[in-house]
């Protein structure tokens, strides 16, 4: 299985494109390219996806034990993050991500971030 390191974090905003786009906004599937500091990424591969529905400051206090079991397991309004790990055209790999929280209630869409780039771990193989 090829293992990856972490070679640069940015956690910057990026515009995503979708050759068909998601059934529902704020559980997206991986899109098929993203615009970052004006450059165009077309996402080749799809590597890997996973969620983290983690209530963080003032919202992990704000819901009662049991209802955030089941919301840190399928994700509550405003609440979580679907990741992807992508390849692109220009042979990088990166992790992006949505997070579904709303910015403000005029702008009630979540927003897309590039997280980091990676690079393949030495002595990593590709046969999974």
């Amino acid at each position: 299985m090829t293992e990856y390191v972490p070679i640069h974090f940015y956690d910057e905003s990026i515009e995503v494109l979708f050759d068909a786009a998601p059934v529902r906004e704020k559980a997206p599937h991986c899109p098929n390219g993203f615009i970052w500091n004006d450059k165009t990424y077309r996402i080749t591969a799809a590597l890997s996806e996973w969620t983290d529905f983690t209530r963080r400051g003032k919202m992990a206090k704000n819901m009662r034990p049991a209802h955030a079991a089941t919301a840190s397991s399928r994700g509550s309004l405003n609440v979580g993050r679907y990741y992807f790990r992508v390849e692109v055209d220009t042979g990088q790999v990166f992790d992006i991500y949505y997070d579904r929280a709303m910015k403000n209630v005029d702008d009630r869409k979540g927003q897309w971030f590039v997280y980091r780039e990676l690079e393949r771990e030495h002595g990593s193989t590709t046969a999974g």
